[in-house]
């Protein structure tokens, strides 16, 4: 979309972008948000930019250091990486 490319560009930003027809580059962040906006966004209200904010990097560490997953060995992933370091 050339008005997106332009803003963009202006803000000196790089798109990520895959090939035509390549979704998969995107489906670990796809996969991470749609879990945010499930857990988190959908269930509270914010007051400000700032509340939304400091509730995300809440959201980002209990994600991170405490949430369990199955699929991880019943561990969260920073433990999960840390068991692999030490093996």
């Amino acid at each position: 979309m050339p008005i997106y490319r332009r803003v963009l560009s202006e803000r000196a930003v790089k798109p990520s972008m895959s090939r035509k027809g390549n979704c998969y580059d995107n489906a670990a962040m796809e996969s991470f948000f749609g879990t945010l906006k499930s857990e988190f966004f959908y269930l509270n209200k914010f007051n400000s930019l700032d509340e939304l904010e400091a509730g995300i990097d809440d959201y980002i560490h209990y994600y991170n250091h405490s949430r369990i997953r199955l699929k991880l060995s019943d561990l969260s992933p920073v433990e999960y990486r840390t068991q692999a370091r030490r093996a």
